[in-house]
């Protein structure tokens, strides 16, 4: 193993335990300051995602957006690929995608100009750590090459972390919201 994989192998750990700790703790309102962003958009597509374990929940934050313009979520179509964004409206049938996120079942392809990324750590700089597959930096950078697309991480507080190992290919945040507050990146 590289030393860039162990130094991310062991963030993503303590990472994970945090937000554990976090997610216990969690509440309804988690999601208000991204609602609040959101509400600065409405009609701009946008993709979320369904959270997975103990991943803060943007699904009401989705909800309200999805009565003024388009939302869809993620779907992995094959391995180190970007994503593509099934559309998603509350209530809509979802079936188990791949690595257990669920997502819709049927509905239009859309292309996002906002992506809320879900991540396992983030820095106050829009430095994001992922799962590791890539899914996201791919995706983003694919969108950002066609047009502007907001990134926003959605974190739990607690999933903030200083000298995240980053590559040249991670792609950064222009937003990172928690449950505490909006984070802007110099």
């Amino acid at each position: 193993m590289s030393d860039l994989n162990a130094l991310k192998t062991a963030a993503r750990s303590a990472a994970f335990a945090r937000r554990k700790v976090a997610f216990a703790s969690a509440h309804a309102a988690q999601s208000s300051y991204l609602s609040e962003v959101l509400a600065g958009y409405r009609g701009v597509p946008l993709a979320g995602y369904a959270p997975m374990r103990t991943e803060i929940d943007p699904l009401p934050a989705m909800a309200e957006a999805a009565a003024h313009g388009p939302v869809g979520m993620p779907v992995i179509k094959a391995k180190a690929t970007p994503l593509d964004f099934r559309e998603w409206s509350p209530g809509c049938a979802m079936v188990e995608g791949t690595f257990g996120a669920f997502i819709p079942a049927h509905g239009e392809w859309i292309e996002p100009e906002i992506v809320i990324v879900p991540l396992v750590a983030f820095d106050r700089s829009g430095g994001r750590l992922g799962y590791g597959g890539g899914f996201y930096d791919r995706t983003l950078e694919r969108l950002r090459a066609r047009r502007a697309t907001l990134a926003i991480g959605f974190a739990f507080a607690a999933q903030e972390a200083q000298g995240l190992p980053l590559e040249p290919t991670d792609q950064p945040l222009d937003l990172i919201i928690t449950e505490a507050g909006i984070i802007t990146p110099p």
